[in-house]
């Protein structure tokens, strides 16, 4: 046995805390980048929570050795950037589906979008260390500071020029569903604020500003909240409401065509043809009954089915007698102005043929749907084959015969907390449409799939998701997933619609009003800390 092995576990950490902090130059920023990658296993698809604690207390370990704003600034953005590096080198995938007209947004997208995001990582390390030069944070604060600045600066990363809050550290529990349940009660950034404290809380063990018993007595106050949330949560799903919609079911339909081939002149009919298909195709089941509502993702139909009778008649003809057949599909208007534009949309079309609703898309992708930064880049967006997408109002409810109310999502507006329905007309379930094969098959789509499962809990309605690709299937309203057609797969999903729970979610009500009361107090008692000693 080793003399290392000998010591106490804080006199361990305190070798590693010693060996960090005592890194310069590359190897310190180049240990801050490792860890920021280690982050991001602990998030779908690979869900290794536990890694956080690694990942974190050697953030604030590399941070002691800190003594200039600008130092923890670069710690702090590269641990960002590895993060994000390594969460979302899919995005790069898009391009690849015409490589030769975007092959100059590789570097942006692949690099670039890292580089971005890793800026508020940087600025929640700067304002830890900030906060810690005038005496604050010490002992057991130190990781609840930690905590609080992390996720200010991920709220604002959720917000700032749009909002980009992709893999926040709180999906790490969607395989955790008794702990999920959190976020009907702060959300996404509260849960997010609950992991990272947790995950942070054995930074103190080696800290001399606290002994080795509080330490270990913060960390069993860490469990503790987890438990007392699981056992919550566990408490929750003991009566959840599993009951069907009456009288509805629905036909998911996912045709798998892949991205490439999806827009080419030469396979739009085809690709139509295929959507029929599936959607007339017998239930696998026999003795099922069949659909009366068929929905089909996002720009299934590659045609503007408004204008066009022989696309609406065919649509028609797979349409369930009584029912309704919804599809993503791009609308054009001309405006009062004369001018043109043109949406990312989706229409319900009945049994006759008609256009019974339409919605637009109303949170679009920067340079994927429209040009952000137009002055300086003369080029198109990119899903738009170079044409630019208008936004739509919203988020909206529409009132359909024969369904409760519904919020559609398309794509990309699903992943903003607190933004996905209408208050003042709150619906009975979520949709969203969705076209995932842009990044073939990569983390994305599961990462994807994981925040529209959370979006379900904090609303506390159920979700159905239908992709081009996958992944298709039912949330209900506590996460669970009822129906998966995975990543790839070409199919259809027959399935009944639950009933959403009576009443709202403490979130649907407050949204991050709670999450923002409970920042607020870590806040306090990092500060209060100083006084207290």
């Amino acid at each position: 046995m080793t003399v290392t092995e000998t010591l106490p576990v804080p006199a361990r950490l305190g070798r590693v805390s010693a060996r960090l902090a005592a890194l310069t130059g590359w190897r310190r920023l180049a240990a801050a980048a490792a860890l920021g990658g280690l982050a991001t296993f602990a998030l779908p698809p690979a869900d290794a929570l536990p890694l956080l604690l690694i990942a974190f207390p050697g953030l604030i370990w590399l941070l002691d050795g800190i003594e200039t704003g600008k130092g923890a600034f670069a710690v702090g953005w590269f641990f960002g950037f590895g993060h994000h590096l390594l969460g979302l080198y899919w995005i790069s995938a898009a391009l690849f589906t015409d490589i030769g007209r975007f092959w100059w947004a590789l570097p942006l997208s692949a690099v670039g979008l890292p580089i971005l995001l890793a800026m508020f990582t940087g600025g929640a390390t700067l304002t830890f260390h900030l906060i810690r030069r005038r005496g604050f944070g010490g002992g057991l604060a130190r990781p609840i500071l930690f905590a609080a600045c992390w996720c200010l600066w991920e709220w604002l990363r959720g917000h700032v020029f749009t909002g980009f809050p992709w893999n926040l550290i709180g999906y790490g529990w969607v395989g955790v569903l008794p702990v999920l349940q959190t976020a009907s009660l702060v959300g996404i950034y509260g849960l997010t604020l609950v992991t990272v404290l947790v995950a942070a809380l054995p930074a103190a063990l080696p800290d001399p500003g606290t002994t080795p018993r509080r330490a270990w007595a913060g960390i069993a106050a860490g469990m503790a909240l987890l438990a007392v949330l699981g056992g919550w949560g566990t408490w929750r799903l003991a009566g959840a409401v599993d009951e069907p919609v009456p009288g509805l079911r629905l036909r998911l339909v996912q045709a798998a065509i892949d991205q490439r081939l999806k827009w080419a002149p030469n396979e739009r009919v085809q690709n139509f043809q295929s959507h029929l298909a599936l959607s007339a195709a017998p239930p696998a089941d026999p003795s099922a009954l069949p659909p009366n509502l068929v929905i089909w993702p996002e720009t299934a139909v590659p045609f503007f089915v408004e204008d066009d009778a022989r696309v609406r008649q065919a649509m028609a003809s797979v349409t369930p007698p009584g029912g309704l057949l919804i599809t993503g599909a791009p609308r054009t208007t001309v405006g009062a102005d004369g001018e043109r534009r043109y949406y990312n949309g989706m229409v319900a079309v009945d049994g006759s043929g008609a256009v019974v609703a339409d919605y637009d898309k109303f949170h679009l992708v920067p340079f994927g749907e429209y040009m952000p930064l137009r002055r300086w880049l003369p080029v198109g967006a990119i899903a738009g084959n170079g044409a630019e997408f208008s936004a739509g109002p919203g988020p909206r409810t529409l009132h359909l015969a024969g369904l409760p109310p519904v919020s559609p999502l398309i794509c990309y507006e699903s992943i903003f907390p607190g933004a996905v329905v209408d208050g003042t007309d709150r619906p009975k379930w979520l949709l969203n449409l969705t076209n995932d094969a842009w990044y073939g098959r990569t983390a994305g789509p599961h990462q994807h799939f994981a925040i529209n499962q959370v979006r379900a809990v904090e609303e506390g309605l159920p979700l159905v998701r239908v992709a081009n690709t996958g992944i298709s299937g039912l949330v209900d309203a506590y996460g669970r997933v009822q129906q998966l057609l995975g990543l790839g797969e070409r199919g259809f999903i027959d399935t009944t619609l639950p009933k959403a729970p009576d009443g709202a979610t403490a979130y649907a009500r407050m949204g991050d009003w709670i999450f923002g009361i409970v920042l607020l107090g870590c806040f306090l008692m990092a500060l209060a800390s100083r006084y207290h000693r």
